[in-house]
């Protein structure tokens, strides 16, 4: 420490330029931005804005959406709360295997999570059909309906809010229940008056996300509600697009921001809420002690894994059955089981280009974001005040915000080539990739962020006192001991633009087609074998891409990878 101090004394250390934080990071904050900007700016014409509003199929497909998105959230909240408090709570046994089940819907595409419901529920169901529980031929599938369409999305999103409560329990610390416990409270009246009420806040944002998640779903509305008839915000704005006249791109801009105002106004009600249920808690020290359950449970590990089973395997058993059969309603056995599905879908030339596209996607954004994070965070994480907010707030609008926004944004951003370049992006692979950078930064932002706020100060100290600038210190001190976290936020993002179809479906042209798209299109055609096919191959690439995640989780800080204690 004498050494240091004595080269403070001899060598003047130069202070870090105002732009690394002020100039910088902002840009790439407002780049960010652009599209949802823009989609504004051409949604706030008069005469446009009454065309749309004034038939009532737009309020009834507004309605819809509010509604479907509300029951989601009431469920999503009902399932991960529970489990949230029973993981973060309790001695239950397999903490983690639970909470990889339980995240596991949240990572597989919502049209491939639909498509797995739409098989298990219908009167073909290679599962109930032979139980003789499968409704009768010639009769609406149960799932294709509203009620369906919030069930499907309650489990879809229930990890939202498990994670946010979940993190909300680790961060009071244990002396609070402590100290109740020492004025005569039993642990579940500890429970009850101590910890529930401080962990609201961390319950209102995930109840948050989950709605706003719901509002802006596609895959799931395009296959559950469509055949029913049940229009919703994402359907109709595709639906219009699909059009194309001279006034689709107005119109449906201005649908996509009526969605987006409906999202703000339920983030802005979680902020309002967040802020009357706020706690301070105080200092900081380890969580509290898991709650013993007793005799009990063996009865609670029972319950939780068959809910497990009925919401994550039941729908994936179906959707692996429907892939196997020779046709699809047979039930499945040694006389109608055949790979021939998976094969035919191998040797498509579209869905070999949409891999390809998919991958390269995917991978260009998630090692593009990977090096992108690290400066970012490290910049944005050495500030402070309302700049650093800023910064933060605008990163994260675009991932906030429902996709179909951020697609229509992008759209009307580069319908024309880029002025003083002549390049143009629509049209090309390009344009679905700025889409995927200013729409999961934020996954790639906050694994590192995080991992920034856990190093030791004094070594960049060090390397600033001995003369190296700002760059060296962020590439031979940062950039080495976060690059885990950043590897950790780069497969967060290919896990989920890998199968993306709510940006995709609005952006694709001919010959640009997603691994999303091609598995709707095969559903909506009809060819129900191979678009389940497909949709197991996706599966199992998420579940190796996982696996890998994990294996790294163990070098990063604890919360980055999700179902890692």
């Amino acid at each position: 420490m004498a050494v240091l101090t004595a080269c403070d004394r001899t060598r003047p250390v130069p202070a870090r330029p105002r732009f690394a934080l002020g100039g910088w990071p902002l840009l790439v904050g407002l780049l960010v931005l652009l599209p949802v900007l823009r989609l504004l700016w051409e949604a706030a014409d008069p005469a446009v804005l009454s065309r749309v509003l004034a038939p009532p199929a737009t309020w009834r497909a507004t309605g819809n959406s509010i509604a479907v998105a509300a029951g989601a959230t009431l469920l999503s909240g009902l399932l991960g709360g529970s489990f949230a408090l029973l993981a973060g709570l309790s001695d239950l046994r397999g903490r983690a295997a639970m909470t990889f089940a339980l995240i596991l819907p949240l990572m597989i595409p919502p049209q491939i999570v639909a498509m797995a419901w739409t098989h298990l529920a219908g009167s073909g169901s290679p599962l109930l059909k032979p139980l003789g529980l499968a409704p009768p031929v010639g009769t609406p599938n149960p799932v294709q309906s509203a009620g369906g369409m919030a069930l499907v999305m309650g489990i879809e999103h229930a990890p939202l809010v498990f994670l946010a409560l979940r993190a909300a329990l680790r961060a009071i610390p244990g002396d609070v229940v402590e100290a109740a416990r020492a004025s005569g409270a039993g642990p579940w009246r500890a429970v009850r008056g101590v910890v529930l009420p401080l962990c609201l806040p961390g319950l209102a944002a995930g109840l948050a996300m989950a709605f706003v998640a719901a509002l802006g779903n596609f895959g799931v509305p395009a296959l559950l509600g469509v055949p029913a008839g049940i229009p919703m915000l994402p359907t109709l704005i595709y639906r219009r697009l699909a059009g194309f006249g001279p006034t689709a791109l107005p119109e449906v801009a201005v649908l996509a921001a009526v969605t987006g105002l409906v999202a703000c106004l339920g983030i802005a009600t979680q902020a309002a809420l967040q802020a009357r249920i706020a706690a301070r808690l105080p200092g900081g020290g380890p969580p509290p002690a898991p709650l013993p359950l007793g005799r009990a449970r063996g009865a609670v590990e029972a319950v939780a894994w068959t809910v497990l089973l009925l919401m994550v395997a039941a729908p994936l058993a179906a959707l692996l059955a429907t892939s196997l059969v020779r046709v699809y309603g047979l039930p499945l056995g040694a006389g109608t089981l055949t790979l021939a599905h998976y094969a035919e879908i191998l040797a498509l030339d579209q869905v070999g280009r949409a891999f390809a596209n998919s991958v390269l996607l995917s991978g260009a954004a998630a090692l593009l974001l990977g090096l992108l994070a690290i400066p970012l965070a490290h910049a944005t994480g050495r500030g402070a005040g309302r700049l650093a907010r800023a910064v933060g707030v605008l990163v994260e609008l675009p991932h906030a915000v429902p996709g179909v926004l951020l697609g229509i944004g992008c759209i009307l951003l580069f319908l024309k080539p880029l002025p003083g370049l002549g390049i143009g992006l629509y049209g090309t692979l390009w344009i679905i990739l700025a889409a995927y950078l200013a729409r999961f930064l934020p996954l790639a932002l906050r694994p590192v962020q995080a991992a920034c706020a856990a190093l030791d100060p004094a070594m960049e100290e060090a390397a600033r006192a001995l003369g190296a600038g700002p760059a060296r210190r962020l590439l031979t001190v940062v950039a080495p001991l976060v690059a885990p976290a950043a590897a950790a936020g780069g497969l967060l993002v290919f896990l989920t633009a890998f199968n993306e179809l709510t940006v995709s479906i609005l952006l694709w042209s001919q010959g640009h087609e997603t691994l999303g798209v091609v598995v709707y299109a095969l559903e909506e055609g009809g060819s129900s074998t191979l678009a389940a096919a497909l949709g197991v191959v996706a599966i199992l690439v998420v579940l190796a891409a996982m696996l890998v995640l994990g294996l790294l989780g163990r070098r990063l800080p604890p919360g980055v990878v999700p179902w890692r204690d």
